[in-house]
């Protein structure tokens, strides 16, 4: 443990915040199969409220909300990951201050 799990979770953290940010721009590549799958049948289907001369609110709202509840889902692993990471550096902390506490100066 120790520095090197800090750091692998660094990563993870700076891999899922830009993956939230390219969410929030609009991109695809961060969802996963079923969020893709879901945001194509909303397309499919707004595409076909345009052919059929129909409003296309429907389709936008169901978009929008698959993006919402994508970016939910990476806040709260972005959340958990900053939890994670506070919990190894408090432990860290703590083992370093009891091994100076029992007289190892």
């Amino acid at each position: 443990m120790g520095n090197s799990e800090i750091r692998r979770l660094d990563k993870e953290i700076q891999r899922t915040q830009r993956k939230l940010d390219a969410v929030r721009r609009g991109e695809w590549w961060p969802l996963t199969a079923r969020e893709r799958l879901d945001m194509s049948r909303a397309m499919a289907s707004g595409a076909r409220s345009v052919y059929r001369d129909r409003s296309t609110t429907g389709a936008e709202n169901r978009m929008d909300s698959i993006g919402s509840a994508v970016e939910t889902r990476l806040t709260a692993e972005l959340t958990a990951l900053h939890g994670e990471r506070r919990r190894l550096i408090t432990e860290q902390a703590r083992a370093k201050a009891a091994k100076k506490s029992s007289g190892w100066f």
